[in-house]
């Protein structure tokens, strides 16, 4: 192919060109401030890592059908009231929701950020908790279900990113 030829495809990737790679740079170090994967909230809960709250913001249905072991349940609505009575603001929180599809992780983030804490959102929200084989609590006992080979090694190790 000619270079003419190659010039002429357009690209859907770079209709808007890459960003200077020290603004790409501030800009993924800025998104990991804000937020934190599965793999990476179960290790520290494993390893019990001091410092960290994991805070369910769902409804108490949602916590009923199943939860983060070791996680506080505060409703968004109920954060303002609560978290200062819960948790010690010199601990870093990372709230959760359903999943991707759900923006309620967020809206908790932001009230908690409003108070003055230091808080994480965790990616993938409950939905890849439990896509990822981690045990899950709920009214009925600790549960767990394969691997979901979509978002994880079926080993079920860490995917190592």
């Amino acid at each position: 192919m000619s270079s003419t030829a190659s010039a002429e495809i357009a690209s859907a990737v770079m209709s808007v060109p890459a960003a200077a790679p020290a603004e790409a740079a501030a800009h993924y170090a800025a998104r990991l401030a804000f937020e934190a994967d599965v793999s990476d909230v179960h290790a520290d809960l494993l390893a019990g890592v001091p410092g960290v709250v994991v805070v369910d913001t769902r409804s108490e249905a949602g916590w009923n059908q199943g939860r983060i072991p070791g996680s506080l349940h505060i409703p968004t609505a109920r954060i303002a009231e609560l978290a200062p009575q819960l948790i010690d603001p010199a601990r870093t929180v990372v709230t959760y929701c359903w999943g991707p599809g759900c923006n309620g992780a967020t809206r908790a983030a932001l009230a908690f950020a409003r108070l003055g804490y230091q808080v994480k959102e965790m990616l993938g929200g409950f939905e890849y908790w439990v896509r990822e084989g981690f045990a899950y609590d709920s009214a009925t006992g600790t549960e767990r279900r394969p691997v979901d080979d979509l978002t994880a090694p079926r080993s079920g190790i860490s995917c190592a990113c």
